[in-house]
């Protein structure tokens, strides 16, 4: 058993599909195939349940996964470790959230106050994002949604009300508030499922026992002010967009919505034994030192305030 072995079984794990594992990892299907079955003639056991062209992990394959996820990261860590001490800087933070603009301004911020510290950045979903922190990929993760992963240590770094955003114009747009059942017939302006935007839709339209109607559905949650503005829908945003007068820019209505919790709640959330380069502890220690919605620039004259109206 070599470490090329391990690193191919992780692959074709994550796929569950030779092909694609193939790919990942440009060799060739046969070779890859022929690794694996040595693998398991080494363990004496299957990995996989063969169904016809597809591969499914069985419960020998994941028991075996768990450890060899952590004897990989033990190593890369280590390798990483080295190379930092190696290195006059401070090291690599690799930071993972559902949308950049959440996180930008925080990141520049930071850079700008350590600037040999080597910052990398990753959109993902929170299904993503649990991958990318057990597999080592990224040190923290910027959530509004709970992450399930195990072995998971998070602080809260802002709660926020989400208010909904309607187009110049829309009947709604000099209500104070609205209820679900009120704007159950609206076409709605959202994110694929997996963010939080969706999941926080699906859920306060799920209390009521409705289906929202959607009018759009994307990958970047930042965009969804843009297609109101366009009269596209309406949408649910998140009040830091309000206070820092994105709608001087992209013009929307803001409208309170009577539901419970309809708020977004950030954490930022690690490995509790993953290895931390000097500059991702020092990014740790800058991103919790003080409220959250401080680390974003103030609203310009002219420009929304930060209190909703």
């Amino acid at each position: 058993m070599d470490l090329l072995q391990l690193r191919y079984f992780q692959t074709v794990a994550r796929f569950e599909h030779i092909s694609r594992a193939a790919q990942e990892l440009r060799v060739a299907q046969p070779s890859l195939s022929r690794t694996i079955a040595r693998l398991e003639s080494e363990l004496g056991s299957p990995l996989f349940d063969r169904q016809g062209r597809r591969i499914r992990l069985n419960p020998y394959g994941a028991m075996f996964l768990r450890h060899v996820e952590r004897a990989l990261s033990e190593l890369d860590d280590g390798c990483r470790a080295v190379r930092e001490a190696r290195d006059t800087g401070l090291g690599r933070v690799s930071v993972a959230s559902e949308t950049l603009l959440t996180i930008t301004h925080i990141l520049g911020s930071f850079r700008a106050g350590h600037p040999r510290a080597d910052v990398r950045l990753f959109q993902s979903t929170a299904q993503e994002m649990d991958r990318r922190l057990r597999t080592r990929e990224v040190d923290f993760c910027v959530a509004s949604q709970p992450l399930t992963g195990t072995n998971l240590e998070s602080v809260e770094l802002a709660r926020e009300e989400v208010l909904l955003a309607v187009p110049p114009g829309h009947r709604l747009e000099a209500r104070e508030s609205v209820t679900i059942p009120e704007i159950a017939d609206e076409p709605f302006v959202t994110t694929r499922p997996g963010h939080w935007q969706r999941a926080l839709l699906d859920r306060l339209f799920a209390a009521e026992g409705l289906t929202p109607l959607l009018s759009c559905e994307g990958d970047e949650p930042g965009a969804s002010q843009d297609m109101i503005s366009a009269g596209l829908g309406i949408g649910l945003i998140p009040e830091i967009s309000r206070q820092v007068g994105t709608e001087t820019q992209v013009p929307v209505a803001w409208v309170h919505v009577d539901a419970p919790d309809c708020e977004r709640v950030l954490t930022l959330v690690w490995s509790r034994d993953g290895y931390l380069s000097e500059a991702a502890l020092k990014f740790r220690e800058f991103i919790t030192s003080k409220p959250f919605m401080s680390h974003r620039r103030p609203a310009a004259r002219g420009e929304a305030s930060l209190a909703p109206s």
